[in-house]
């Protein structure tokens, strides 16, 4: 039986514009609902030198110039984008149920959905309308109750996925049911 019920997903790209930028970095991790990890996975998607030379730059990068470094380096060993679309597809059929759409969670998750759908349509057809996006959690519970959960900003997408599942984990343990 499979056992998955959230796909969280966190990408790293060039940019934010998901017509010029692209996907640097993908980090998966299949949860039940008590956020139990399931399976995970992760890869490293290769991207043209020049496009991230031209589109790595400005205040973000040099400010995180050491995550665009790690980045830069480890494209020589990415895969291309049609081999990483696979492998995601591959990891979901093999843990959640066919046929139903897949939820998809993480933070500011629909940026992350607009590069799945320009660059991975088929996955993108998997998911479900629906989205988990902890951020909107954030904004409810700093703007109502003052309430912050700070989480490093490692800027690697294994690390900020786990981060993410952490952070949805504490908002609800303030939540009395």
């Amino acid at each position: 039986m499979k056992q998955a019920a959230i796909l969280w997903i966190d990408l790293e790209m060039t940019g934010l514009d998901p017509k010029e930028d692209r996907i640097l970095e993908v980090a998966a991790i299949a949860t039940d609902w008590q956020f139990n990890e399931v399976a995970r996975y992760e890869a490293v998607k290769k991207v043209g030198p020049n496009l991230m030379k031209t589109r790595m730059v400005g205040e973000f990068w040099e400010k995180y110039s050491n995550v665009r470094d790690a980045l830069m380096t480890q494209n020589d060993t990415g895969k291309n984008g049609r081999t990483v679309e696979n492998e995601l597809l591959d990891f979901v059929n093999e843990h959640f149920e066919d046929g139903s759409p897949v939820l998809l969670a993480g933070n500011s998750i629909h940026q992350d959905r607009k590069f799945i759908e320009n660059e991975w349509p088929r996955l993108d057809a998997r998911l479900h309308y629906r989205m988990l996006d902890v951020s909107a959690w954030k904004v409810v519970f700093d703007g109502k109750y003052g309430k912050r959960f700070t989480k490093p900003e490692a800027h690697r997408a294994m690390e900020d996925i786990r981060g993410s599942i952490e952070e949805l984990q504490y908002y609800l343990g303030k939540v009395r049911v």
